[in-house]
């Protein structure tokens, strides 16, 4: 598998989550009852599989082989999908801090709102990657290059989100869609 057709499949698996997150939000906006276990998990997603995970392949080694290619950071879009992970966590941050509220109330409409602005972002920010920028990696990286990448990424994995938890991811959508998707 070429590392581009890896964060592809990780796309799918966001966009999964993303459905799941409008939901849950639409729910809890309407004093719908969510379990907290679910609000962890989806949580624990965001934070680890797609900002430390994916996030972190993208800019540790996927974004630093394209500047090494010759990409520029700026007309190569490196500079902004950097932009839109900072401002994705900033959005996780806030759907957290909305969550734990204020004395323990939480903020269900700055969850809604703050799940909406994320999901706006991750949809674009997904189909600029796919449209633009892998493409343009799989011009330019050869087959040592994207080798290379999938070495690095199974490292990543192992080192930063640990063995087994990416499969616990994948049961965890498989759940969570059962629930809200269905």
């Amino acid at each position: 598998m070429k590392a581009t057709e890896e964060l592809i499949q990780e796309h799918q698996n966001i966009e999964l989550m993303l459905e799941i997150l409008k939901t849950v939000s639409t729910r809890l906006r309407d004093g719908d009852a969510v379990p907290p276990e679910h609000l962890e998990g989806i949580l624990e997603f965001l934070t680890v599989f797609v900002d430390k995970c994916h996030h972190g392949k993208e800019e540790k080694y996927l974004f630093r082989a394209l500047e090494a290619a010759g990409v520029d950071h700026i007309t190569g879009h490196i500079g902004v999908l950097i932009y839109e992970h900072e401002q994705g966590r900033i959005h996780v941050a806030r759907i957290k801090k909305a969550l734990a509220g204020t004395l323990g109330v939480p903020d269900m409409v700055e969850v809604q709102a703050a799940a909406a602005d994320y999901v706006e972002l991750m949809v674009q920010h997904i189909t600029t990657e796919n449209t633009d920028v892998f493409p343009k990696a799989e011009k330019i990286l050869d087959s040592d290059a994207s080798a290379k990448l999938c070495e690095n990424f199974k490292k990543h994995e192992r080192e930063r989100i640990g063995a087994g938890k990416h499969e616990e991811f994948h049961a965890l959508l498989e759940t969570l869609q059962d629930v809200y998707l269905k």
